[in-house]
């Protein structure tokens, strides 16, 4: 089908250029204009464009992902698909959505990212209007910090008025120099326009290790309580998490006026992973290797990452970060 439409417009488009060198003056000019914007349609049918063909939330297949390929979270889920569902069916959003993810390595959190451009953008992570920034990387030396203050805000600028519905996300917030990230707090604010430009529609994503004690801490006290981890809510964690992160001085959120001026829309959890959540990975990591699945190798997977307290060995150290790694060995 995608073929056959794609031959007709050339084939509607190419006619037209034929045809121009027999109309009188008036006449070409109408037909010129026509193969021009024919020519238009076919450039943006072959190249991503800021358009609804390209980008559109399909809020089923955010769902379906969360529930079957997101494990242990079933807060993030339920944050991460109303967020976004709500923000994405909105035309007119008073602010760009801002979500702050907090918890251990591997539980999650650039995955959930990855989910959601997946299920907004049709070229996913490796869409032109999905922008990655990784504190390490991009941001390396505190001397440099006015410099990149300034382009950082340069870059955010220029993507946005490029297309309104670009999506940010900010790896290893724990490591950026505090103070950064104030420098795009006028985009993240209440705003009409600044300087002609709307950023309403954008999404910025923090991702961060900052606060994962007081989750863990908050999920081995229901797990010593005898509790269900799926009886934890946001309210038992959502207050606590922000004044861990607000003040602890090695996040990149370390009294950010985002946090102080509630700029920020949620503050995300990721409860730390037991094992069950590691078995499941390793079972869906072979899966996507094109393994059959094999539960006494995500046994053996699972059974081999460290656990947390040492004595219990409740909670997966790493998560699920390992997994890929353990399975080369086991496989």
């Amino acid at each position: 089908m995608k073929a056959t439409h794609l031959y007709l417009l050339l084939h509607v488009f190419l006619s037209t250029s034929v045809l121009v060198s027999t109309f009188e003056p008036f006449s070409t000019a109408l037909v010129v204009g026509i193969g021009a914007t024919l020519g238009r349609t076919i450039y943006n049918y072959l190249h991503e464009s800021c358009e609804p063909k390209w980008i559109a939330l399909n809020a089923t297949g955010l769902k379906v992902d969360l529930d079957r390929k997101l494990y242990g979270q079933h807060i993030a889920s339920r944050i991460i698909l109303k967020a976004v569902s709500g923000f994405m069916s909105n035309d007119n959003p008073k602010k760009p959505l801002v979500l702050s993810l907090h918890g251990w390595t591997g539980t999650g959190k650039n995955f959930v990212s990855q989910l959601i451009a997946d299920n907004v953008y049709k070229e996913g992570m490796d869409s032109s209007f999905v922008h990655i920034f990784t504190s390490e990387l991009h941001f390396p030396h505190a001397s440099q910090l006015e410099t990149y203050k300034s382009q950082l805000q340069q870059w955010i600028k220029g993507n946005v008025t490029n297309c309104a519905h670009s999506m940010f996300i900010f790896d290893e917030m724990d490591k950026m120099h505090p103070g950064l990230i104030d420098s795009i707090k006028p985009y993240l604010d209440y705003y009409d326009k600044l300087d002609g430009v709307s950023y309403r529609k954008a999404i910025f994503i923090f991702l961060s290790n900052a606060g994962g004690e007081s989750i863990t801490q908050t999920a081995l006290d229901f797990w010593k309580a005898g509790r269900d981890r799926e009886e934890i809510e946001l309210k038992d964690l959502e207050t606590l998490l922000s004044l861990a992160v607000f003040n602890n001085k090695k996040s990149g959120l370390w009294h950010t006026s985002l946090i102080d001026k509630n700029l920020v829309d949620f503050f995300v959890p990721f409860l730390p992973l037991e094992y069950k959540h590691v078995f499941q990975c390793a079972m869906a990591e072979m899966m996507a290797r094109g393994h059959q699945p094999d539960t006494s190798v995500a046994d053996q997977v699972a059974r081999d990452v460290v656990y947390f307290p040492k004595t219990e060995r409740v909670f997966a150290v790493k998560g699920c970060k390992t997994i890929e790694s353990k399975l080369d060995y086991y496989i």
